[in-house]
């Protein structure tokens, strides 16, 4: 099957160096549409679906493969051969975020930088780590998920966007979810939730950009923190916004410090 229909791959832009842009959880390519046109001038742009989630190939959905976040770098990597021209730029939101860094340690030589967009290597607490949840916390949210997926979807989409003063995205990212076949969403969920790659932060050396919100329930400040101290060449830039979807609820303020980032890694 061709990477570009597995991964309904969209290709745009003018420019002589490529930037890519993956999705996060529960969400398809249509999330970056306040983002992406910014880059077009100076980039070729790409953007997909991850496998499940979008238009992307349902029936190519494999859980030996997608039971750790390697199945979707490897794919991330197969996309780049197959429509990257040079090093790449690549921009990757929540669990993204840890796909792309993934397959930064694969073939560093593919990419010029990474902008972590709500990043989060491990979202339960461990010992000094606080990722933002206990165990039990994780476990009663995939808990709820696996029994009422619809339901999940209706409560926890408006808390994950956050800025209840723009309704709209809400109700947009609570379609998005319910749009998500039930099963695989609630594998990819626990692929999600109980993955833990910090011991990988440190292997990855292409410059970082952290993009963080200031009041952020899914990934918390001090989760930023800990990677900018663990994670070689980062950047940890907070806007203040609320909720997990800088790119949509504050796409200006977003793409003016991707930029900032860019001019000064890039020279």
């Amino acid at each position: 099957m061709s990477v570009l229909v597995r991964n309904n791959v969209r290709i745009e832009g003018n420019g002589a160096a490529t930037m890519v842009f993956a999705h996060g959880f529960g969400c398809d390519q249509t999330m970056w549409r306040f983002l992406a046109p910014a880059f077009g001038e100076r980039f070729r742009t790409i953007s997909f679906d991850l496998v499940g989630s979008g238009g992307s190939d349902l029936g190519a959905y494999d859980r030996m493969k997608y039971g750790t976040l390697h199945g979707y770098a490897d794919d991330l990597l197969e996309i780049l051969e197959e429509c990257a021209t040079g090093p790449v730029v690549f921009v990757g939101h929540s669990v993204s975020t840890m796909i792309g860094l993934l397959a930064t340690i694969k073939a560093p030589e593919r990419f010029l930088a990474q902008v972590m967009v709500g990043p989060s290597p491990c979202y339960i607490n461990h010992g000094d780590y606080a990722g933002g949840f206990s165990r039990g916390d994780i476990d009663e949210l995939l808990g709820t998920l696996e029994s009422n997926y619809l339901g999940w979807s209706g409560s926890m989409a408006p808390v994950i966007m956050g800025v209840p003063e723009q309704p709209a995205l809400r109700e947009e990212l609570t379609d998005s979810f319910c749009r998500n076949d039930p099963e695989i969403a609630k594998h990819f969920a626990r692929v999600t939730f109980l993955s833990d790659h910090r011991a990988d932060v440190p292997k990855s050396e292409v410059p970082a950009l952290i993009l963080q919100c200031s009041d952020d329930l899914i990934a918390p400040r001090a989760v930023g923190d800990y990677l900018h101290c663990h994670l070689p060449n980062s950047t940890l830039h907070v806007i203040e916004n609320v909720g997990h979807c800088p790119h949509m609820s504050a796409p200006t303020e977003s793409s003016r410090v991707i930029e900032s980032f860019l001019a000064h890694t890039l020279r």
